[in-house]
């Protein structure tokens, strides 16, 4: 029979490259609550300051992605926040683009 238990060797550390991705998912996450505050106090015509940060933390979860999917090659890592980071990296990122466009158009 086989054995199908995954096991966590207790000496092994988070890749940087995952820590990193998380941290950048997180700060983008909390600019777009800055954002929506800013928007939400202005009425809507908050100007150029919200689309500044709307885009620097756009290029921020595109590079927390990047840094993530790269995360992954790293030997004799846990790829727990390799995993985490990506993936939130990437949906923070399709809503920060869906969010961009709608306000282009």
């Amino acid at each position: 029979m086989a054995d199908n238990r995954k096991y966590r060797f207790v000496g092994k550390d988070y890749s940087e490259g995952g820590r990193a991705s998380v941290i950048m998912a997180a700060i983008s996450f909390a600019l777009f609550l800055v954002d929506a505050i800013i928007s939400f106090a202005a009425e809507g015509n908050a100007g150029s300051i919200v689309g500044l940060i709307a885009i620097g933390a756009t290029l921020l979860s595109v590079y927390g992605f990047y840094v993530g999917m790269k995360s992954f090659a790293d030997k004799d890592v846990s790829q727990k926040l390799s995993v985490i980071g990506s993936i939130s990296c990437g949906v923070i990122m399709i809503g920060w683009l869906t969010l961009l466009l709608r306000g282009l158009r």
